[in-house]
């Protein structure tokens, strides 16, 4: 894991280096399993009513491993069927089948929405409702679950204000400030949510907040805090997102001598622990 004080030292040189990908899960093909779509009240920290489909005959226990992960899966163990989802979702393994996903995840928010977000669980749980969101975002072709705003803002909201995911605050500031016609107190909501994300570290958010900040869009201009931001965020983004690597770039041949100034004492700040 890269430091904030090798971030510094890149900064004051010009260049940043970048993180790699994380590791996908492994699993075996399940049956396929008619699930029933999570449904989560618009109210923060209320969970709906669940359902949750019975089987009749308990599974025999199994002799591999793959089958070991999904026999758990069917018992209900959340890190199963997370591991199951996102080996469907990113076809680790297996052909991709986001049904399959949508399936598994739907699982572990219908079972645990209610969980303690102190609880051992809590971050699975809170990642598949994130996971459901942008499912509901784009919908899944030839299948029951439709493209459904609305829903995903309900998913994000939950994992966002009950979870305090940061992956959550970000997309739900996205749905926020992307809206074609937002209105004040939508952009309002956006920015809080895109702070409180990027103060827990969400490099996407950071690099988005860094844009406005630098730029003035919609915000005051803070060119220097814009700058710090989209320095963290550069530090820690992957290969394939080259809009922070474009973004932290344009800001940096724009900035001042004063800017970069100022942006490395709020790095200096950050790694301090003290976050102005």
């Amino acid at each position: 894991m890269r430091t904030f004080k090798r971030t510094i030292f890149a900064f004051a040189l010009g260049a940043i280096p970048v993180a790699g990908p994380g590791f996908g899960f492994d699993g075996a093909p399940v049956s396929p399993q008619d699930t029933v779509l999570p449904v989560v009240s618009p109210q923060p920290g209320t969970a709906a009513a669940l359902k949750r489909a019975a089987s009749p005959v308990a599974p025999t226990a199994p002799t591999s491993s793959f089958s070991t992960l999904q026999y758990q899966a069917e018992g209900g163990h959340p890190v199963a069927q997370w591991k199951l989802g996102k080996m469907y979702a990113e076809g680790d393994g297996v052909i991709q089948d986001d049904m399959r996903a949508f399936e598994y995840f739907s699982r572990i928010a219908n079972a645990h929405a209610e969980d303690s977000p102190s609880a051992p669980q809590a971050s699975i749980v809170a990642n598949a409702f994130v996971a459901l969101g942008r499912y509901y975002l784009s919908g899944i072709p030839n299948s029951k679950v439709k493209a459904d705003t609305e829903r995903a803002r309900e998913m994000f909201s939950y994992a966002a204000s009950y979870f305090g995911n940061a992956d959550a605050q970000y997309d739900l500031a996205r749905l926020y400030l992307k809206t074609p016609d937002a209105s004040r107190d939508d952009f309002r909501y956006g920015a809080r949510w895109l702070g409180l994300a990027a103060q827990k570290g969400q490099h996407q958010a950071q690099a988005l907040l860094g844009q406005m900040l630098f730029n003035g869009d919609r915000l005051p201009p803070q060119r220097a805090r814009g700058l710090m931001w989209l320095t963290l965020a550069r530090d820690s983004a992957t290969p394939d997102e080259a809009w922070i690597k474009e973004s932290y770039n344009r800001a940096i041949a724009k900035a001042s001598e004063d800017d970069r100034a100022m942006a490395l004492q709020m790095l200096e700040h950050w790694v301090q622990g003290r976050r102005d």
